[in-house]
């Protein structure tokens, strides 16, 4: 028998337990790889999660009802930076890494954020290489380090910092509309 194909969607608020799995998941096995901890994160109530996913968009990969994997996408807070989004919270569950769903949640919040805000921003640490190079081949940019950007357990992590910009820059919109493309 086939396994079920795999359906991407926005999560939404009934999702919050499904959610709040899949986040502990990976704050337990990749602690590194976010901001916030396992630690924080199980404390919180249910409707913790609910609330979260209320206030970004939460996109999710789903194979039947399982949760395979999920991103997160907000505008930055503030009218000087509205113009930006904030990719967060990547994670893909160990045995569905290596089949393209990580590539399918990003493409599925950039599509998103597309004529939302005008650069999406990232934040991943510097030894995620295979991580560093999926971003890279969407587009995005590094074009910065911060060092020391993370410590967790006195271990320090430098943060790379990428971004991907969703709208033409200046002179590209003329030679957009002059070759038939969309800019972008």
């Amino acid at each position: 028998m086939e396994p079920l194909p795999v359906q991407l969607r926005r999560l939404s608020p009934d999702d919050a337990e499904l959610f709040r799995e899949i986040r502990l998941e990976g704050l337990q096995r990749d602690p590194d790889a976010f901001s916030s901890t396992f630690e924080i994160e199980s404390a919180q109530p249910l409707s913790y999660f609910a609330d979260r996913i209320g206030r970004s968009a939460i996109f999710g990969a789903f194979r039947g009802s399982e949760l395979l994997g999920v991103v997160g996408y907000a505008v930055q807070p503030g009218p000087k930076h509205a113009h930006k989004g904030l990719l967060w919270g990547m994670y893909v569950r160990s045995a569905a890494r290596q089949t393209g769903i990580a590539r399918k949640l990003i493409e599925a919040a950039i599509e998103h954020a597309r004529g939302r805000i005008e650069l999406l921003q990232l934040s991943v640490v510097s030894e995620n290489m295979s991580a560093r190079r999926l971003y890279a081949s969407l587009g995005f940019e590094e074009y910065g380090v911060e060092k020391r950007g993370a410590k967790y357990r006195g271990q320090y992590h430098d943060d790379v910092l990428m971004a991907k910009k969703l709208v033409p820059g200046p002179g590209q919109e003329a030679a957009s509309a002059q070759s038939g493309g969309d800019g972008r």
